[in-house]
């Protein structure tokens, strides 16, 4: 029984039923929680709900009931979240550990089946479908084929962990994506626990679980490992945050979109600076915004780098709930426990105090991008051309490289400079593109390579042309009015006679099946598949590197040419390297743009002043002139969108098909590890694994495994994406029988330990600056020799001598997704610790997770500043005894203090114990 030592506990009734909460207001005398921001109020209740004296104690309430937003986050809490989400990327890893747990107590004489989630535990299959067809109506059954057919042995054993672990459940393949499938079925907002309510909170393995924020419900992404820990019943330890928040004014004006609005958020807040925080809407045009586009704001919040971006509860969350599905008495005790509790926004709600406050009127939001590499790039519609050209020099090869220039050329464009149309009216031929360098590039814009396509129609391709063009990720797909407006543009081109270009790579990936029935409703399924759009599959695709293969006749030509080309998808993520290993700049648009640009087919357009086409009598076809009015949109919402489509598709969500029922499954409590197997195997995280952990020492005679530079994202370090052949990962798996045609992606692999950990470090845009070199793809220098090899390999070679290993980083080190083999397959490879300018707050995290020292530079030095080549010897000391502040780093000659990023003191019994997972399984171990 809790502690309650605030006497918060009381009963309620609601509906005729009597139930159990913990009053915030208990507290009111001796602190003014009623101003408390709403986040803050639904982590007060958390401790307040879970104070055991243990665990949770009364300090932990203090700690976030006498909040001072004024003051640095100083104050540990400890955080239990009610349920974890999951994706099969990272939810295979986290079931493969628990499985192997199990093994392990079990070898050390304790009960196996203490080794379960103690809180629901739901995993949505959805990173798994790749585009290999696409343009044709038989795509999606094609594609769901194949993705059965490379991932039969996963999902076996996901269906194992279903039947074998109490609470864990698996939305099968084919639904959709995890965060829509959480926002749409599995989010309860208010929890119903035999009698006692409280406010819903989670923990996903992915970083954008933080789209159900828009639904008022409080939760974020963390590693895999962090979660096996919440599913195993641990508290988890946490900073109280400061709160941004974030005033929004007026409503959305004509032709700008929720993608439109979100990337004008993620720029205002990445340029803010909220890594770490928590970031909260609030004002007169929160009630202006559909719940879809809270959860599209929601989505991004990795992307400007804040732990969450809560909306709060109020009429628009009753609605969406009633509309998507729910049980009439839940949202009534959704609405009755908000209000109680003070969680209810309405115009006569107190405005909370925050630490910091930014300010957007929604009427100024205008039609943009982000790009070409990062989400917080944005670039408005009416500069994108100019924007492009800016930065295609960067993706070029050097001017010697290429044939002498054109003679004729122009400045570099720029915002305040005429349309480059204006220009081609004067001078009747296309200008010269110029890079922010000055170096003249028009030679390498026109190469105009010839292509036969592969129904013998010949083509051209040139540098920024868009082959890639994909409506895909939940960022968006959750959003019936972009999803729509996608489907009215669509019409309006088809019947305009527009067409995409020949060499466009269309796909469709919905994040639920909802999207389809709307679609098919609305009548705008033809134009769609006119255009290309053809469905997919239901997953997460193109935004995590499952855009498959371009064409081999595209593919050939890009390659040869060495031409960068575009990627334009309706996603969150954009980084290099990413989206396909042929295409170098990627761009983030909404839905219909999307379309647009699949029709212009080229990303050096000004679309608002040039046609994207001509009609069947040769006039020009502009972006204005097919593109949806917002009543279209609005009126075409409201009638192709139906309540009953939820109940449908969600009917029996965690049935599955037959091929998902026709899976043979192991039997057995302990999972029967197969050693021929390529995708799921034991890992060794747990061998020789002792009653007691071994005394925590300082680092002598370490080598630098690489030296990166700034914002190096986890997509970098982990292994993601297409596996590359003749990588350390494709040897393994042709010695194990594997051809290259059914390597699959790293993410379907992610339970085999021997294929990630030979990946990690080995993207092919990552830049290991060792020795003053510049190592591109996962290479290094094996030292002191000097020996050029994979990392892979120079890790195994200095396995062989004892040598401990470092990484020297820039700032923001494992920004990106919470991807947790970032911070495994660093352990792995032999890497004590890491040594950063700044770390991105997931990977740090996991880092200490898996018994890896995050170590910071202090008094602003940094690789740079001090001289590291990376080929000195590196020595740390004081680290003895796992609590040091600060630790003595000595490399060749060179002497400097680090900070230890080890934050909490629980993380510091996660470090003692050689990672939080076996913190977790000594602690099962010793309670019987």
């Amino acid at each position: 029984m809790p502690e309650n030592s605030f006497d918060a506990r009381a009963d309620f009734e609601v509906g005729g039923g009597k139930y159990e909460i913990y009053r915030l207001d208990a507290l009111q005398s001796s602190h003014d929680v009623a101003r408390l921001p709403f986040s803050l109020k639904v982590l007060l209740e958390n401790v307040l709900r879970n104070e055991d004296g243990v665990g949770v104690r009364e300090e932990d309430v203090e700690a976030v009931a006498s909040w001072d937003h004024t003051a640095e986050p100083s104050k540990e809490i400890a955080f239990t979240p009610a349920r974890v989400v999951m994706q099969d990327f990272t939810g295979v890893p986290a079931v493969v550990d628990l499985a192997a747990m199990r093994d392990a107590i079990a070898d050390l004489g304790g009960d196996p089946n203490k080794i379960n989630p103690l809180v629901p535990a739901e995993l949505v299959i959805d990173h798994s479908v790749q585009v290999d067809v696409f343009g044709t109506r038989d795509a999606f059954r094609v594609n769901v084929e194949r993705e059965f057919e490379r991932n039969h042995e996963r999902y076996a054993f996901l269906r194992w962990g279903q039947g074998a672990f109490e609470g864990f459940k698996v939305v099968p393949p084919g639904t959709g994506i995890v965060h829509q499938v959480n926002l749409e079925y599995l989010a309860r907002v208010v929890f119903d626990d035999e009698g006692t309510l409280y406010p819903d909170t989670l923990v996903g393995t992915d970083s954008h679980t933080t789209m159900i924020n828009g639904l008022g419900v409080l939760g974020w992404g963390v590693g895999g490992i962090e979660a096996e820990a919440a599913m195993l019943g641990q508290p988890m330890s946490m900073l109280v945050p400061r709160v941004v928040g974030f005033k929004l004014g007026g409503a959305l004006p004509e032709g700008a979109t929720a993608t439109d609005l979100v990337l004008t958020v993620t720029e205002m807040l990445r340029e803010h600076g909220v890594v770490g925080k928590f970031v909260e809407f609030f004002g007169p045009g929160v009630p202006n915004l559909p719940l879809a586009d809270r959860a599209t704001i929601g989505n991004m919040s990795p992307e400007f780098g804040s732990t969450c971006a809560m909306f709060p509860i109020d009429a628009e969350t009753l609605r969406y709930l009633e509309f998507s599905g729910r049980q009439k008495e839940h949202i009534e005790l959704v609405e009755a426990y908000a209000r109680e509790q003070g969680l209810w926004h309405d115009e006569h709600s107190e405005e909370p105090t925050y630490s910091e406050t930014l300010e957007l009127d929604l009427g100024d939001v205008v039609p943009s991008l982000a790009g070409p590499k990062r989400p917080q790039d944005r670039v408005t519609l009416t500069e994108s051309k100019a924007s492009f050209r800016m930065a295609l020099d960067g993706f070029l090869p050097e001017p010697d490289e290429c044939d002498e220039p054109l003679e004729e050329t122009f400045p570099a464009s720029d915002p305040t400079a005429p349309h480059e149309h204006d220009r081609r009216e004067e001078h009747q031929r296309e200008p010269a593109f110029h890079g922010t360098s000055g170096v003249q590039v028009a030679d390498r814009v026109s190469v105009n390579a010839q292509v036969t396509l592969a129904d013998g129609t010949q083509t051209e391709l040139d540098h920024g042309h868009v082959v890639i063009a994909a409506i895909t990720s939940c960022t968006n797909t959750s959003n019936p009015s972009v999803m729509l407006g996608a489907g009215l543009l669509a019409r309006n081109a088809v019947e305009r006679g527009l067409e995409v270009k020949p060499w466009v790579k269309t796909s469709l990936a919905p994040g639920s099946k909802v999207v389809m029935e709307y679609y098919e409703r609305a009548g705008l399924i033809p134009y769609l598949e006119e255009l290309g759009f053809h469905l997919v599959g239901y997953g997460c695709t193109t935004c995590i590197g499952n855009s498959g293969p371009l064409p081999e006749e595209i593919s050939a030509v890009v390659g040869a040419e060495d031409l960068a080309v575009v990627s334009v998808l309706s996603g969150n993520r954009n980084f290099e390297g990413r989206i396909n290993p042929d295409v170098k700049m990627n761009y983030l648009a909404s839905p219909p743009l999307c379309v647009a640009y699949a029709l212009a087919g080229t990303m050096d357009i000004d679309l608002l002043d040039e046609p994207l086409g001509q009609d069947d009598d040769g006039e020009g076809v502009y972006l204005k002139d097919i593109w949806p009015s917002a009543e279209d949109v609005a009126r075409t919402v409201e009638e192709a969108v139906q309540s009953d489509m939820f109940t449908s598709s969600y009917g029996e969500v965690f049935a599955g098909d037959e091929r998902w029922n026709s899976l043979e499954v192991p039997e057995g409590d302990r999972f029967a590890w197969d050693e021929d197997s390529t995708y799921v195997r034991q890992p060794p995280f747990f061998g020789d694994l002792s009653p007691e952990p071994e005394p925590v020492a300082d680092i002598e005679g370490a080598r630098v495994l690489a030296v990166l530079g700034d914002s190096v994202t986890t997509d970098h370090i982990s292994p993601a994406g297409a596996i590359k052949k003749d990588s350390p990962a494709a040897r393994y798996l042709n010695e194990h029988g594997v051809q290259n045609k059914d390597f699959n992606s790293y993410g379907s692999r992610r339970g085999n330990h021997e294929v990630m950990m030979r990946g990690t470090f080995a993207n092919i845009r990552l830049r290991n600056e060792i020795a003053g070199s510049e190592l591109i793809g996962g290479l290094t220098l094996k030292l002191p020799e000097g020996e050029e090899m994979p990392i892979y390999d120079a890790a195994m070679r200095y396995a062989d001598e004892g040598t401990p290993l470092v990484v020297l980083a820039g700032k923001e080190y494992g920004s990106g997704s919470s991807r947790d083999w970032a911070a495994k397959g660093t352990r792995l490879l032999g890497v004590r610790a890491v040594i950063a300018e700044s770390y991105e707050r997931i990977h740090r995290s996991n880092l200490v997770g898996m018994g890896v020292l995050p170590l910071q530079f202090t008094d602003g030095d940094s690789v740079e500043s001090l001289g590291l080549t990376g080929e000195e010897e590196i020595s740390v000391t004081g680290i003895e005894g796992g609590d040091a502040k600060e630790v003595a780093v000595r490399a060749g000659d060179k002497e400097f203090k680090a900070r230890v990023r080890i934050d909490t003191p629980k993380e510091v019994q996660y470090f003692k114990h050689g990672g939080i997972l076996q913190f977790v399984l000594r602690g099962l171990l010793e309670t019987g």
